[in-house]
């Protein structure tokens, strides 16, 4: 609309164990991230490294997104970039933030993979919606982190 923004934010936070070393689930997140991320979120319809290759702390990517029949471009910036630890990306052109972190468990055969996704700002002519807004954010992180376990698994 205007860009105009609120003080309000929106979350959600999606967990679950992968039966895989976090260097190798980082590996598939990170370091193959182009290959992959279309994968996990088929919502992304393209995807562009505007730094130099590889993908690493402070490079940017461009995307463009179908959400829900809605086009979407943005540019993010990775922020961190902790080799099977954390992966980080914040939005340049959007206020957003998502999150990969890793935890390995069982002897480290097994990770937790934590993944959060955050709307910083809610734009103004959202604010009507925002408890749904939230529930969609909930509901995206969940299916996120379902998605990456059936093809990491399943690899």
């Amino acid at each position: 609309m205007f860009g105009l923004t609120s003080n309000k934010s929106a979350s959600g936070t999606g967990s679950i164990v992968i039966n895989r070393p976090a260097d190798n689930l980082f590996n598939f997140i990170a370091v193959d991230f182009f290959d992959n991320y279309p994968k996990w979120s088929p919502e992304v319809k393209e995807l562009k490294l505007l730094s130099p290759p590889p993908l690493k702390l402070n490079s940017l990517v461009r995307q463009v997104r179908i959400d829900n029949g809605q086009r979407s471009e943005s540019t993010f910036k990775i922020t961190t970039y902790k080799v099977a630890e954390k992966l980080v990306f914040e939005g340049v052109s959007n206020a957003y933030r998502c999150s990969y972190d890793f935890t390995p468990i069982n002897s480290s055969a097994n990770t937790q993979l934590t993944f959060t996704f955050e709307l910083l700002k809610l734009e103004l002519f959202m604010l009507p919606f925002e408890k749904l807004v939230c529930v969609a954010v909930q509901e995206g992180a969940k299916r996120t982190v379902k998605n990456l376990k059936n093809l990491i698994e399943s690899s």
